[in-house]
């Protein structure tokens, strides 16, 4: 429901110039037309003959039996309303004409309108392979996305569609594109490009048109990050190559590491092993293994089921595919302890 009310007033938004015009010029316009008879004449036409007056005056049909009045502040009205109705028309044919021939105004044009009715949204700036995988995890989480990028490719472009994701297509340090992608009403944008120097430029611009969204930043040199987070309010400056570090260290003593949080200069991490027999896990209640080893069992799969939260009375099984949340140090010891059946 809220989708379509939010694409009814996009729609409105395209078209709304020479539709205001011509209720005005009916409702307002035959409103005024009717006090004037009035006054000339000394009779009064019935108000909802008006508005329908007025459409014969646009359409050049005159009025029914009634000549071109003497009075000139009426006879004017025979003048403006037809040249109104050629704006109207004239006006809405073209929006039409733009919008239905031209694929890519067209496409540009509604997009521009459904991002102005967005409220509370992300921004993502850059659709490359690190930017469109943001999107992906922010759509599959719920949430409402604008993407913005100069050029991108077809084949992205396809799957912006897939993921109702509205691009704004132009340079994302230019202040207007950013206000386009509705910047004002944003709860965060995440900067997603490969170039730092544009990234900086746009967290600075993006603070300077919002001074409470949080801003996330990629950046290859983080040399820069503390100077970031201080003076511009970036929320996150991320690297690529680091985030994607622990995964390769896990993947190469087989474990599958999913996110590293850095609190209080420690390093925390959530990864997932297979429970081998022979582990120290085998057999042990989580909340045993917890209490013992002072990390968190989150998650259990066993035979396709999966426990978010496990019960903590609940004993591991060889097989069993846990996610547990320890510390970045603890890995190995847990990783070595898992395989004691000397493999």
């Amino acid at each position: 429901m809220f989708a379509f009310l939010r694409d009814s007033r996009a729609l409105w938004r395209e078209f709304r110039r020479p539709l205001v015009v011509f209720f005005v010029a009916i409702f307002v316009g035959g409103f005024i037309y009717g006090e004037l008879y009035a006054l000339a004449r000394g009779e009064r036409i019935a108000f909802f003959n008006l508005p329908y007056i007025m459409v014969q005056l646009m359409a050049l049909q005159g009025i029914p039996n009634e000549p071109l009045p003497p009075e000139p502040y009426l006879s004017i009205f025979w003048y403006i309303m037809p040249a109104l109705g050629f704006y109207v028309v004239g006006r809405g044919l073209i929006d039409f004409v733009r919008v239905f021939f031209d694929r890519g105004a067209r496409r540009r044009a509604w997009e521009s309108a459904l991002a102005a009715e967005f409220r509370e949204h992300i921004i993502v700036i850059g659709v490359g392979h690190v930017g469109l995988r943001v999107i992906r995890s922010l759509r599959d989480m719920g949430f409402d996305v604008i993407a913005v990028d100069t050029k991108p490719p077809s084949d992205r472009l396809a799957e912006l569609r897939t993921l109702k994701t509205p691009l704004i297509q132009g340079d994302a340090t230019d202040g207007d594109i950013l206000i386009e992608a509705g910047i004002r009403h944003a709860s965060a944008i995440s900067i997603c490009t490969s170039n730092d120097y544009i990234n900086v430029s746009v967290a600075m611009r993006a603070r300077d048109l919002n001074a409470t969204m949080r801003i996330i930043v990629r950046m290859w040199d983080s040399r820069f990050a503390e100077q970031l987070k201080r003076f511009v309010g970036v929320e996150a400056v991320l690297s690529a190559s680091e985030l994607a570090a622990p995964a390769f260290a896990g993947a190469a003593f087989g474990v599958e590491i999913a996110q590293t949080l850095h609190i209080r200069d420690e390093a925390y991490t959530v990864f997932r092993l297979t429970v081998e027999r022979g582990s120290f896990m085998e057999g042990v209640a989580i909340e045993r293994l917890q209490t013992e080893n002072n990390f968190d069992i989150v998650l259990v799969e066993r035979n396709s089921r999966v426990d978010v939260h496990p019960p903590g009375n609940l004993a591991i099984q060889a097989g069993d595919s846990v996610v547990i949340f320890a510390r970045h140090a603890q890995i190995i010891g847990i990783v070595e302890a898992n395989r004691r059946n000397g493999r």
